[in-house]
């Protein structure tokens, strides 16, 4: 890293003190169009910069990763996950990964918390029922939806996001259970009540809702199979604010097409941006455009944790959020 400022690319549009503060500490080029880079575009990049800010929509795979240049030391992830970067490759070119964790736990617990309410309690039906001008009056009959409380709910990853998944689980009413891969300290299991299940296949088969919050990781790739979603009750719902490519997306879409499933929260895809048509079709279904940590406030935070993580390893130090493979 050079004694100067370090030429820091930025492939995104990141809120404006963020931006403003980057600006004032590094040698800082900003995507101020917001256009996803191509391939092409990151080579260019990675052949120039000294430190790479990217985010989920760029692949820094191996055939990116060899051909950067001899200045790129540090690729300072803005986001919690890594699936999106070869970490692997990068270390063993001398380039270091860091990430920002942490800092999303409570915005994406709460929107996973919402699509848990929306799907079983019908509300974006609702919303649509109301714009279409169908409703005509209370009715005991009319829009029945189910409720939460004292449903048993499998969360399936039990880190930060999970643990407080279940925080908020736990004051509706519900039962905590969850899968990991090893059990949680037992005075986290304690406050939750939480039961532990070693097997992913004895849980499901016994939910009522299953939210999927672990990282997506080749040993994660449809850990909610064919099979495994085949366990579960007809009655119950799955909710997603990780990653799509956990779960098997097209058996889950015919799945819910045919009524083996009572409903789906999706917040993520298997193959973003596009979107499985069968699951749009579906109106037991609640989509989001990815926006589980979308705040302001949790959008700061990430850019301040990259800018702690490229100052402190420009100052010639570990910065705080190195990536290893033993995390992944």
């Amino acid at each position: 890293m050079p004694a100067n400022k370090p030429l820091v690319i930025v492939t995104r549009k990141l809120p404006d003190a963020i931006e403003t503060r980057m600006r004032e500490l590094f040698d800082t080029r900003l995507n101020l169009e917001d256009k996803p880079l191509s391939q092409a575009e990151l080579i260019e990049a990675i052949q120039k910069a000294d430190v790479l800010v990217p985010t989920v929509t760029d692949r820094i795979d191996s055939k990116v990763l060899v051909r950067a240049g001899p200045n790129l030391k540090l690729i300072a992830n803005f986001g919690n996950g890594v699936d999106n970067i070869d970490v692997k490759t990068a270390l063993e070119r001398g380039i270091t990964v860091t990430n920002t964790p942490g800092v999303l736990t409570e915005d994406t617990a709460d929107m996973t918390m919402a699509l848990i309410l929306a799907v079983p309690r019908r509300l974006v039906e609702g919303v649509d029922e109301l714009k279409a001008e169908h409703f005509k009056g209370w009715a005991p009959s009319w829009m029945l939806g189910h409720r939460i409380w004292g449903k048993r709910i499998g969360i399936v990853g039990m880190g930060r996001i999970g643990q407080a998944v279940a925080r908020r689980a736990k004051a509706f009413g519900l039962q905590i259970h969850y899968h990991n891969r090893k059990p949680v300290h037992s005075h986290i299991e304690h406050e939750l009540e939480a039961t532990y299940w070693e097997s992913l296949d004895q849980m499901l088969a016994r939910m009522d809702i299953v939210s999927v919050n672990c990282p997506h990781t080749p040993a994660t790739y449809h850990l909610l199979s064919a099979r495994r979603l085949k366990l579960l009750k007809p009655s119950a719902y799955v909710v997603n604010t990780a990653r799509g490519e956990v779960i098997d997306e097209n058996a889950l879409a015919r799945m819910l097409e045919t009524g083996a499933l009572a409903g789906a929260g999706l917040d993520v895809f298997e193959h973003e941006p596009a979107v499985n048509p069968k699951l749009l079709k579906l109106r037991n279904v609640v989509l989001l455009p990815h926006m589980g940590s979308a705040t302001l406030e949790g959008r700061i935070d990430m850019g301040e944790k990259v800018i702690v993580n490229i100052k402190t390893f420009a100052d010639g130090h570990k910065p705080p959020d190195r990536v290893i493979p033993a995390m992944l």
